[in-house]
This record gives structure tokens, sequence and C-alpha cells, in this order.
């Protein structure tokens, strides 16, 4: 199985070397992700269950695969990207209500609201203050989200879109304890695939255990919408993870905040194209302040991300250990591509 592999691995390492093709792919895949869970009219919790047992395969393949070609990683990386799967459970079942709530493209805008939260959590418990920026992005983010809530019109565009900017908030701040921990558990950066295969199996146990909570979790697969779970799970949830993880933190920070437009922009055309979606005057005008925010926060004239970002932990989560990781993306102004979903 190793020499099977081998070819393989070669190739890929010859492509992930192009980081900023990398980003662009693994955008583009990650911008397909509401849409995919809208294809498969599976209910939330069904959609974040299957999406993360879908991937468990191969993510355990390229894990062993990296085990074998690094040696075993040590329990205490392995036990942080656990926890880091709770949150991230978390997450995909926030988003997930949120894109029933508000549609796939706005959701989406929605949960990127949290490239603002790292440096606000660094404030809250490092008391280190933002950089002028975030705060900057800061109002601009929050009246994006309101305005996308429709509390100013009537027929804003959504089932409940109030309901679904409050389940797109709460998916961004669990994203943040998700990256958090998930970069602490990963601080090996040539074995991406261990950590989040950690973080993806603990997922899919939590989402299956809130699914049965809540009520909706359906445990059967059904064709044809297991297969467009399963083209979630292998697009966005492994490749498009892993192309974002290993490309980000070779590319110019000026770069990368543009990249990180490609998510929600995607989404909300995507959306618009397939399901129709027509969003109001004024939601549109959320997006476009949301947008607008991310670029501030993640705008730094020079210097390179460390990692893709996408939610907070409660201050309660954030041990004295993350610390470092907290500042070092505090200070970089990191945005957000994956699902929160990202």
């Amino acid at each position: 199985m190793p020499r099977l592999l081998e070819p393989v691995a070669a190739r890929l390492s010859a492509v992930w070397d192009n980081a900023r093709l990398c980003a662009v792919l693994g955008a583009v895949a990650i911008a397909f992700s509401s849409i995919l869970v809208r294809l498969s009219h599976a209910s939330p919790s069904t959609a974040a269950i299957f999406r993360c047992l879908y991937a468990l395969p191969l993510l355990g393949l390229l894990a062993w695969w990296e085990d074998r070609r690094f040696g075993r990683r040590m329990w205490r990386d392995r036990r942080v990207a656990i926890a880091a799967g709770v949150f991230f459970a978390a997450d995909l079942i926030l988003w997930h209500h949120s894109i029933a709530d508000v549609g796939a493209g706005l959701a989406t805008v929605l949960a990127n609201v949290q490239v603002v939260l790292v440096p606000l959590v660094a404030w809250a418990v490092l008391a280190e203050r933002p950089h002028a920026r975030v705060l900057a992005a800061l109002p601009l983010a929050l009246l994006g989200v309101f305005l996308i809530s429709g509390a100013l019109e009537h027929g804003a565009f959504g089932r409940d879109p109030a309901r679904g900017a409050v389940f797109g908030l709460g998916a961004g701040v669990a994203y943040v304890g998700f990256l958090l921990l998930l970069r602490r558990g990963g601080v090996d950066l040539r074995r991406p695939a261990g950590p989040l295969f950690d973080a993806t199996a603990t997922a899919a146990a939590f989402c299956v255990v809130a699914g049965l909570l809540i009520g909706d979790a359906d445990l059967i697969p059904v064709w044809p919408g297991a297969g467009w779970l399963i083209t979630l799970a292998l697009t966005s949830q492994v490749l498009g993870w892993l192309l974002i993880t290993t490309s980000l933190p070779r590319l110019p920070a000026a770069l990368t905040s543009v990249l990180l437009t490609i998510q929600p922009v995607g989404s909300v055309i995507l959306a618009a194209l397939i399901f129709s979606e027509a969003p109001s005057g004024l939601q549109l005008t959320g997006v476009v302040l949301i947008i607008g925010a991310l670029l501030v926060a993640t705008r730094t004239g020079r210097g390179r991300v460390t990692a893709p970002v996408t939610a907070t932990a409660p201050v309660t989560a954030i041990g004295p250990e993350l610390a470092p990781d907290l500042q070092q993306l505090a200070r970089v102004g990191t945005g957000s591509m994956g699902d929160s979903s990202t």
C-alpha cells in the first residue's frame, strides 16, 4: 500500500508547490459547500453527520501515510485535535441551520464574520489590543449581519432571516474554537491530514449525539442525497481543506485577503444561479459590508498569513498553551476559508 501511495503523493506534492493554484482551487471547492448541503435535501444534523463520516476513509488513509512517513503523532497533539472536533460539530450544525433559514449564499457570508473575532478573543484573553484595522472592520461586519437579518425590512429573502443570522454568527464563533485547537494539534505543517482526521471523527460522533437530541438526524443514507454528501465530504472536507491549509501560509497576506473573498462571493453567485436565491437590496448591501470587513481585517500590507481561519472558543476553553497561537493569529488578522462554513 505505501508503494501505491508514493506516486500519488509525488504528484500531489508537485501540485501543492504552486501555492496560488492550490489556494484558488481550495477556495472554489469550499464555495460549493453550502450548495451541496442544499442539494442533498438532508436535515442540518444529517448533513453534518455524513459530510464527516464520508470523509473519514480518505482522511484516515492520508493520516496513516503521514504516520508512516513522519512517525506517529504524540497523544498530546491528538487530544487537542479531538477537542477541536467538538467545536467543529457545533459549527457544522449551526451553519447548516443557517443555510436552511437564510439560504446557501447568505449563510456562507454570515459565517465569514468570524474573521474579526480572533483578534477580539486575543484582546479578551491576552489583553492584547487588536490592530486598528480590526476595530474598523467590526462595525462594518455587524452592520452587514444586521442588514442580512432583514430587521429593517419586510419580505427579506429567507425562511427566517433573523434566526438564520443568529445561527450564522454562532457558527462563526464555534469555528474560532475549532481553528485555535486544530492549530495547536497540528503544529507539524507537514501532516495536515492527521489532525483533521481526529477532529472530523470527533465531530461525526458529536453530530450524531446532537442530531438525536435535536430530533432531525436520519442515520440511514438515502440516494441521491447521499451522493451529494459524498461529494461534499471529498471536495470540501478533504480536498478543499487540505489545499487551503497547505497553501495560505506560503502566500503574501495581500493576495490572501483577496483569495479569502472567493468562498463567500462564489457561494452567493452559485446560490443565485442554481437555486434562484434572490436576496433583497439591503441584504446584498450587508454582503458587501461583510466582505469589505473581511478585506479590512485581513489586510496587513506585508508579511504572510499563518493559517486559514473561519471562528471562537469561549474564554474558558483557551488555556495558556494556546496563547502563542492566539497571539500569532491576532497579529496577522487571519481570515477564514473553511466552511464555516466553513
